[in-house]
This record gives structure tokens, sequence and C-alpha cells, in this order.
């Protein structure tokens, strides 16, 4: 799932982003580690990791971080994606991952994140 996610999304989304940096997380545990020391611009989440998939920890996140990143959530059936709406999610990729689509998603993720500028 990780190397089809970072395949389809690829290094740079889109030309008015920055490159991405992937930092893999091998369980929960690692997950809020990550997504608590505020080094995390966005998450992308597998909604179908066992045991604790990605919609759950999603939800736990959105309720429980309170400058929580945007979380895209990846699931197999586009059947699932109310799952993933119902989870906070912030978009979802849906299996299998159009390189296009899975750019542009995570591209407008992270543009809609960005601070507006503040002049004097």
């Amino acid at each position: 799932m990780r190397d089809s996610i970072i395949n389809a999304v690829g290094r740079r989304p889109a030309v008015d982003l920055g490159k991405v940096t992937y930092v893999e997380a091998e369980g929960v545990a690692e997950v809020l580690t990550e997504m608590d020391s505020g080094e995390i611009d966005l998450a992308i989440l597998d909604g179908e990791a066992q045991p604790t998939g990605g919609i759950g920890l999603t939800r736990q996140l959105k309720n429980e971080l309170a400058d929580c990143p945007p979380i895209v959530v990846a699931v197999r059936r586009k059947d699932d994606r109310w799952l993933a709406t119902w989870s906070q999610a912030d978009a979802v990729l849906v299996h299998p991952l159009d390189p296009l689509t899975a750019a542009e998603t995570v591209a407008d993720v992270l543009r809609n994140q960005r601070v507006p500028a503040v002049n004097g």
C-alpha cells in the first residue's frame, strides 16, 4: 500500500508545491508520535491497515489533536468513501490509485492548509 501511494502521489504533487518528504510509520504508536511532533504537514493513512485502520485512527486524531494536520485516507472500495468522510478525513483516495487524481488530491489538500501571508 505504501509504495502505491508514494508512486501515485510522487515526490512533487504539483509544480507550485515543494517536494514531499515521506515519513513512514509502522503502527499506531509511531503514527501518534509523528502526529504529536507537529512536524507533519499532511498524513496519508491506509484505511485498510490492520489491526487499527486509518479510518478509525483519523477520527481519533481529528478529535484528540488541537492542531491536527490534514489527513487523506486511502480506501480499497469506492463504497468506503463514506467511512472516510465520517472519520473527518480531509480527502479520500480510492484504489487502484490514479497518479493524476492522487497527486491532484494531495496538492489540493496541501494548498488549502497554507497560512496566508500577513502584511505589516
